[in-house]
């Protein structure tokens, strides 16, 4: 029989894979006790509302708990968690907004243009803190999402690649898109 010491040295994946197993609620508790804090600050950043973030935070575990069995291990489970937390919170917003944000698609033509380097633009590296936060509230949640992935989470291009299940081109010209939305609401604003 496991003890709570031992079932707290589990690794993530290890944990997920006895959850899934036994549908043991009390293992399911030592992973929400590891990501609670950090599934709510995801959520606050889209609801800005403690209570609506309090919510989300319930809504992500309870339909974590269903799916956990959908995670194959092709990524840590924390950046899985990500992925699942950041579709939950964009859809939450989309919903609320009723507002249907199309997909980007990625014009191939357009990724010639983006180099490999990570040469950051000095524009967007200079914006004003409390105007950028207002910037921020007026693109798109997929345009947050991914700039909040890159500069706030500290993603590499292959852990965002892993967490939206897109290329790597599509990813480096999804972040120069969102970048150049956010400089230009932000020029506006």
């Amino acid at each position: 029989m496991n003890t709570i010491e031992d079932i707290k040295s589990k690794s993530d994946e290890e944990l997920v894979g006895a959850i899934v197993e036994t549908n043991d609620t009390l293992l399911f508790e030592v992973l929400y006790d590891r990501y609670a804090t950090l599934v709510y600050n995801k959520c606050y950043g889209f609801a800005r509302d403690e209570d609506e973030a309090k919510d989300l935070t319930q809504d992500v575990f309870l339909k974590l708990f269903v799916k956990l069995a959908s995670f194959k291990g092709k990524s840590k489970f924390s950046t899985w968690l990500y992925a699942f937390t950041y579709n939950h919170c964009v859809n939450y917003v989309t919903r609320n907004t009723a507002k249907k944000i199309q997909k980007q698609s990625v014009d191939y033509k357009d990724v010639e243009n983006v180099s490999d380097s990570e040469i950051e633009d000095k524009e967007f590296l200079n914006m004003r803190v409390d105007k950028l936060k207002k910037a921020m509230e007026l693109i798109s949640p997929d345009e947050k999402m991914i700039l909040l992935l890159k500069y706030q989470d500290y993603l590499t291009i292959k852990e965002i690649v892993s967490v939206l299940g897109i290329g790597e081109s599509a990813v480096k010209m999804r972040i120069k898109r969102a970048k150049d939305k956010l400089i230009q609401v932000y020029s506006e604003y």
